[in-house]
């Protein structure tokens, strides 16, 4: 792909060998492997980019093939768990100039997760729009988890390899440079440490029996016993109870999370338990020189939402009851205004770019045309870019909050080797933007592909981020079966009422029900905002990471297309629950093998990557966190020259783009150059033989001639006629001795096969031999003759084992006959 947002870069549009599938349509060569078509529209218009072609709903996606083209237009093709909204009651303020209004058509709306508004056209007064729209109301919303696509795949051909619960271990042994035991189910702490005696490994989270959103493997103070996290668990929402994430490696500080601590609506309640816990998270600095250690207790919601949840038992912490404790509040909104926000910028993202679901285009070309007298600029009045410099500003100031929040807790752990614990009310969705964003901060090793899988495992999957719920998928119940949305573990974090969505009717439903929400009331776009952070730092350090932008952006649309099994479900119990890790495919072998197919050129990866510059901790100045809005997101559907003009980085990737292809080119080139030489070479060699045939059969022939000759000139010494003629009949019968004889033909002889070379030799005539009977001449010449008389043919005939018998010799020609050793050749 081209853009960010081209699909062809992740291969969703890339044709495999298909299976023995149930229904294609006349689509086989565009559908993935178990890939069916469900529903089809023909003759449909997709009024983005007023494209005619075929729409097809499958068990994977929304899919448009162009009609023109034959090929996947990738506006218009869709996963169906990325498809947010459903429309089919559009009506448009202005209609594209090829739109013919006498002939109005059936509009269908779409509108997904991905920013991407996407209008078709179908024919009226058929039942294609409502096939279809039916077809997507039943698919995008399953009502198993098992009904997702990725369900769909050869269990067979999962790789099982690789254990998430594994590499978990394996980034606790690398963070905390710890030795696993022979036995036991901790590891302890290498002697050389400057941190032993001070954090273990417990599992007694095993069964998730402790806290069944937690992973089944925690790293806790040594000095706390797992009788203690059991009570400490009980004081905290969920039961999500302070655990360490990250420690630092050089100074002993270590990052935490949490949930809200339930102290009740008099902010009275405590717990010694979780006091102990919260306090052994700060351990002492023996260094008499240094100022004892400080815990921060970071609350990432408004204060005024957090006093506000002691009316349901929760609220924050005092204070006064943890030692050596501040307690500060980020005013991070909640998951229902973070959702409402991007709703309202994607919708003006859409009204105003190049590409509108409207099918007008919104170019800054319109300014000064004289029917609106220069009042209009991208599509809209001037009035209209005030609200959209509002609407921006909003999105941006929830995303400067989040950058703002992490980047201050990198700083308290790498200037002042403090220890920090994070939460807000679940822990689940603020706690984890900014613990995963703070170790990205303070960890080069996160900021590389391979730390960033390691991270993402870490803080959002293994701690159970609820990625189910934020997605609107369907996920499994306690007792191993299926429902649209699990109810967790009560949760006293969100007061704020959710907006009204109107539920979907069940499969089949009439279609009349106009902009039907795919997504639950806790839908919220937590992993975006995060990915926005990263590429606000990758912004303003792009030597700092190894991946680049691209690779955000397509790690995004693959979580969002529930092809993998990765982010499925809410948490790792539920997942292992579900059966995921065997049963569908890994998205970071995908990814992996993506980038392994481009080599160092493929787009993934940053081609500024500086890792010895970047060795340390990155603690941004407050001033340098003034995000913009991220093109390759937010912009790709709508603007696609400018979501990737601009970047130093998309310039690069332009120019290896041509540099490969001009390398490609000259190894073509240098290949046929080769191919051409050993075919000249081959012909050479050919040659060569056919020469060296030719001299050998001209040399044959010469002795063969040279060899008839002299025979010739020795018959004739005898008196004997010799006469050599070509025919391709038989020789005519004759009273002349005579002797036939076939040359065979070799395979380089261009005479006929059929033809024959006659050699006819005649005795001269002797009247006296002709008129002596043969019998008179046996009785006075033949020297085997007996007293018994002729005993032929039982005995041997001196006339019939001789050609000369009854021939008369020319003497005189003999003495004429001079025989040389050259008329014949050599043996």
């Amino acid at each position: 792909m081209e853009s960010s947002g081209s699909w062809d870069a992740i291969v969703w549009n890339q044709i495999e060998d298909p299976r023995s599938r149930r229904s294609t349509q006349g689509m086989e060569e565009f559908l993935l492997e178990d890939e069916e078509v469900h529903a089809q529209g023909h003759g449909v218009n997709l009024l983005n980019t007023d494209e005619a072609g075929i729409v097809s709903v499958t068990n994977f996606r929304l899919l448009f093939v162009s009609q023109a083209t034959k090929s996947i237009v990738e506006l218009g093709t869709i996963p169906l768990t990325t498809i947010e909204k459903l429309n089919d009651d559009v009506k448009l303020q202005s209609l594209p100039h090829k739109y013919d209004k006498n002939q109005p058509r059936e509009l269908l709306q779409v509108i997904g997760k991905d920013m991407r508004v996407i209008v078709f056209a179908f024919r009226p007064r058929t039942k294609q729009k409502n096939e279809v729209f039916d077809a997507l109301r039943r698919y995008t919303k399953p009502a198993n988890l098992w009904d997702l696509y990725a369900f769909s795949c050869d269990p067979s051909t999962v790789d099982k390899i690789s254990d998430p619960k594994l590499r978990l271990l394996k980034e606790y042994e690398r963070l905390f440079s710890k030795q696993f035991p022979k036995s036991g189910s901790g590891f302890e702490v290498e002697k050389d440490s400057v941190h032993k005696n001070l954090w273990r490994l417990t599992t007694v989270n095993s069964s998730y029996s402790l806290c069944s959103t937690y992973p089944s493997q925690l790293i806790v103070p040594k000095s706390i016993s797992d009788e203690d996290l059991w009570q400490a668990s009980t004081f905290r929402a969920g039961r999500r109870l302070p655990i360490i994430s990250w420690c630092d490696p050089g100074s002993g500080a270590v990052l935490a999370r949490s949930s809200q601590p339930l102290v009740g609506l008099m902010m009275n309640f405590r717990n010694n338990a979780d006091e102990k816990l919260v306090s052994a998270l700060c351990p002492q600095i023996f260094d008499s020189k240094k100022p004892p250690r400080k815990l921060y207790i970071v609350d990432a919601r408004p204060r005024a939402n957090a006093l506000a949840n002691g009316a349901k038992g929760g609220g924050s912490e005092s204070s006064s009851n943890y030692p050596k404790s501040e307690v500060l509040f980020l005013g991070i909104q909640n998951i229902h205004t973070m959702r409402d926000s991007l709703s309202r910028l994607r919708d003006y993202v859409d009204a105003h770019g190049s590409i509108s679901s409207n099918g007008t285009s919104s170019a800054v070309s319109f300014v000064g045309d004289r029917r609106n007298r220069g009042s209009t600029w991208g599509g809209g009045s001037l009035n209209s870019m005030t609200q959209f410099s509002s609407m921006l500003g909003e999105w941006l100031n929830h995303i400067q909050n989040i950058l703002v929040g992490a980047s201050w807790i990198a700083a308290q752990i790498a200037q002042e080797s403090a220890s920090v614990l994070v939460h807000c009310s679940d822990g689940w969705d603020r706690t984890t933007q900014l613990i995963a964003l703070a170790c990205l901060l303070l960890d080069p090793h996160y900021r590389t592909f391979d730390g960033f899988q390691a991270l993402v495992e870490k803080d959002w999957l293994a701690f159970g981020h609820p990625f189910a719920e934020r997605m609107g998928i369907p996920t499994v119940t306690e007792n191993g079966g299926s429902q649209y949305e699990l109810l967790r573990q009560p949760s006293l974090g969100n007061l704020s009422s959710s907006p009204s969505r109107t539920s979907l009717g069940p499969p089949g439903s009439s279609s009349n029900t106009s902009a039907q929400s795919q997504t639950s009331n806790n839908s919220s776009p937590i992993l975006l905002q995060w990915l926005d952070c990263i590429a606000q730092l990758l912004r303003l350090y792009p030597s700092a990471f190894e991946f680049s932008s691209k690779f955000l952006v397509d790690f995004m649309d693959c979580v969002l297309s529930c092809r993998f099994g990765n982010f499925l479900c809410n948490s790792e119990r539920e997942r292992e629950q579900s059966g995921v890790t065997s049963s569908c495919q890994c998205m970071w072998t995908y990814l992996a093998d993506l980038r392994a197919s481009g080599g160092s050129y493929h787009e993934h990866f940053n081609p500024f990557y500086d890792a010895a510059r970047y060795d340390a901790p990155l603690v941004p100045p407050a001033a340098a966190l003034a995000p913009t809005l991220w093109p390759q997101f937010y912009l790709r559907w709508t603007c696609p020259p400018e979501s990737q003009g601009g970047g130093l980085e998309s310039h690069w990737h332009a120019m290896s783009k041509k540099y490969a292809a001009s390398i490609k080119a000259k190894e073509m080139a240098e290949s046929r150059s080769w191919d051409i030489k050993m075919r000249m070479e081959s012909m050479l060699a050919d040659l060569q033989r056919e020469r060296r045939a030719s001299s050998s059969a001209l040399a044959m022939a010469q002795r063969a001639r040279r060899e008839n000759a002299a025979i010739k000139r020795a018959i004739q010494s005898i008196g004997c006629k010799v006469n050599f003629s070509m025919n391709e009949n038989q020789m005519d019968r004759t009273e002349e001795m005579s002797y036939s004889f076939r040359r065979e033909a070799d395979a380089g002889s261009q005479q006929d096969d059929n033809a024959d070379l006659s050699v006819s030799i005649s005795a001269i005539e002797d009247s006296l031999v002709s008129e002596t009977p043969s019998d008179q001449v046996c009785e006075s010449l033949c020297p085997l003759r007996t007293r018994e008389g002729c005993r032929w043919p039982h005995a041997a005939c001196a006339q019939l084992g001789s050609q000369f018998v009854g021939l008369k010799a020319n003497f005189d020609a003999f003495d004429r006959l001079s025989i040389e050793d050259c008329y014949f050749g050599p043996e």
